[in-house]
């Protein structure tokens, strides 16, 4: 077979995947919307009839008897449906961020503010993700966040579990903004805030209690998929124990990874002690020899990430106050932190803004 003929065949090929991606979305669109409408439904009848929660045991029994061959329409399913509608109708006339905070880190998302694309935003992801964030998640501003993140990173049903479990969200809010001073060069440093975490979580690596850098490293390189995971789905793993070579000598990254989105190559050192100003030197030196060595000319600068278990936050506002390259400096956790810990710290940071915002009175 010839490769035009190939070429051509791949051509079909790519037109039945893209057809077949476009029935899905539009049977999921029928999907959520049949799923609103009955949650609608639902909501009205019980603020206006008398029977309070035996119209859903009415509908459930009618539906199985009268359509015996319909699935998914028991009680328990049907109460889902009320839920979900009685979650996100409030989409319909308002934006959904009330508080300033939230408003502020969520700026890279757009916001929903009128009812016509309420039901196209839900429709992007299907019910078993919605289920998983219903059930994982307390707040508007929260579930919102999820249904966004996993739009953008096409997570599936394990992947949003994951990092419910994880609490991205609560670890979002509470990035401590002074991190990405020291990428300002950067000219898509107003887009990083969605990128780099201030605080990564790797307990799948199970390590024991004592470990170095070459256990730590082994075992990222053996979790890599969600190590991925865990960074953000446009990271690109290009090696491990990558050789740069500066004058006859050669020197090697930990890690090196390159960002899609950003389009810029990303060196992670990995240390096993407290962060100390003087590691920023080493990862400095790899930046400049990958900026001049390795790097495209279409590439933007690379980013240096340094993983620490601990980190002074002064310590590390001083160490970057005038390093020049642009690095982050993040701490890692081996075992999950707790959801009711950063929820508090959420919470506490919430009240010490509005105490902060509010106009004194005279």
């Amino acid at each position: 077979m010839s490769n035009s003929i190939e070429i051509d065949f791949l051509a079909i090929e790519e037109l039945i995947q893209k057809a077949k991606e476009n029935s899905f979305r539009a049977v999921n669109v029928e999907l959520i919307t049949l799923h609103w409408e009955i949650g609608k439904y639902l909501s009205e009848k019980l603020v206006n009839s008398r029977k309070g929660d035996k119209i859903i045991n009415d509908l459930s029994e009618y539906l199985t008897h009268k359509h015996a061959s319909l699935k998914g329409f028991d009680k328990r399913n049907l109460y889902r449906m009320l839920r979900f509608y009685e979650t996100y109708y409030c989409l319909e006339n308002e934006k959904y961020l009330k508080n300033e905070i939230v408003g502020l880190k969520m700026t890279q998302f757009h916001l929903i503010d009128n009812y016509k694309s309420v039901i196209l935003f839900l429709s992007k992801i299907t019910w078993t993700h919605h289920l998983e964030i219903l059930a994982g998640c307390k707040t508007l501003e929260e579930r919102v966040f999820y249904i966004y993140l996993t739009i953008k990173e096409r997570y599936t049903v394990k992947q949003l579990k994951r990092q419910i479990q994880t609490s991205i969200f609560e670890r979002f809010m509470l990035t401590d903004i002074e991190i990405f001073e020291g990428l300002k060069s950067l000219p898509q440093s107003q887009n990083l805030r969605g990128v780099f975490k201030d605080n990564y979580v790797i307990e799948f690596l199970n390590l024991p209690t004592y470990y170095n850098e070459k256990d730590l490293q082994k075992a990222l390189i053996q979790n890599m998929k969600d190590f991925i995971l865990e960074l953000e789905n446009d990271f690109v793993f290009i090696g491990e124990e990558y050789k740069v070579q500066v004058g006859i000598h050669d020197y090697y990254l930990d890690l090196l990874f390159f960002h899609r989105g950003l389009s810029c190559l990303v060196a992670i050192e990995l240390k096993v002690v407290e962060f100390e100003p003087e590691h920023l030197g080493k990862l400095s030196f790899y930046l400049e020899a990958l900026d001049r060595d390795i790097k495209k000319t279409h590439e933007n600068p690379s980013i240096g990430i340094l993983l620490c278990p601990t980190k002074d936050a002064q310590v590390v506002e001083y160490a970057l106050s005038r390093h020049l390259s642009p690095t982050l400096v993040a701490e890692y956790q081996r075992k999950l932190i707790d959801k009711k810990v950063l929820q508090v710290k959420l919470h506490e940071l919430f009240e010490l803004y509005e105490n902060a915002t509010q106009t004194p009175t005279i």
